[in-house]
């Protein structure tokens, strides 16, 4: 009878590593992976590979887009630390649509989890040109303006960015640790990030932080833009717009700006 209990409690534990390799396949220089390259980054077999991945589907784990899947929003809701959830995604949801109706770029909502930053919520811009977001996009803290906001307000996460990498991907990409501390500073005396073509030639970002009940970092929120419609002498009209919707984000979740860690983390950053 004992050996039949033990029998059965390895099968799922099988199938969970079998799942956690597929869920690992994706990265941040591949978030999006199709059923092929899955079963060649895993090994499993095609047959197994492909039920998995369908299931993962089903249970939100993974989302798909034609032949293309990546990691799915209530995994990513799951697994982010410091978020609300679905009530981060609901309550903000107000407060992003503004942003992008009053600025006419997509407007994105980060959370962070280790040394990436992934889009939770995002409402796009009504330009035929526009920069691509989608959610469950996770890239490197390091470079954009969002990553940089997240960097700014928590001190752990520029701990995790730093162990992790600061990989090159412009020229304009900072991968010098003084001069990336130089600009968190400055940031957080601003406000506020901007970034011109730090991640990808060409794009354009303006970043927030949003803070939680206690007046703790929970996410960012900012705005997306081809250069040639946010340069930066386009800053000053943008950026009072994007911290004043993050304020408003702030409020939705329930921020108070006495709260103590709030006040603690004013004085200590």
């Amino acid at each position: 009878m004992a050996e039949d209990d033990s029998r059965a409690s390895v099968v799922p534990v099988l199938v969970l590593r079998k799942i956690t390799q597929i869920l690992r396949s994706f990265s941040v220089d591949q978030p999006e992976l199709t059923l092929q390259q899955i079963i060649r980054t895993t090994g499993l077999p095609a047959s197994t590979c492909q039920r998995l991945v369908r299931n993962l589907v089903v249970e939100g784990f993974l989302d798909r887009e034609d032949d293309h899947y990546r990691i799915g929003l209530d995994f990513v809701q799951w697994a982010a630390p410091g978020t609300f959830g679905l009530d981060l995604v609901r309550l903000t949801r107000p407060a992003l649509q503004a942003l992008r109706d009053r600025t006419g770029e997509t407007a994105c909502l980060y959370v962070r989890h280790g040394p990436f930053r992934t889009v939770v919520s995002l409402a796009e811009s009504r330009h035929p040109v526009i920069r691509l977001f989608v959610v469950g996009m996770v890239m490197p803290l390091h470079a954009g303006s969002a990553g940089k906001v997240l960097l700014a307000w928590d001190p752990t996460a520029r701990q995790e960015a730093v162990r992790h990498g600061l990989g090159r991907f412009t020229d304009h990409t900072v991968v010098d640790i003084d001069e990336l501390t130089d600009q968190l500073a400055a940031i957080r005396r601003a406000g506020f990030s901007a970034s011109f073509e730090e991640r990808d030639a060409g794009a354009a970002s303006i970043s927030a932080p949003v803070f939680g009940l206690n007046g703790e970092l929970v996410a960012a929120l900012g705005i997306g833009a081809p250069l040639q419609r946010v340069s930066p002498a386009d800053v000053e009209r943008l950026a009072p717009i994007v911290m004043e919707l993050a304020r408003d984000a702030s409020r939705r979740i329930g921020f108070r700006a006495d709260a103590p860690f709030a006040v603690r983390s004013a004085t200590e950053l």
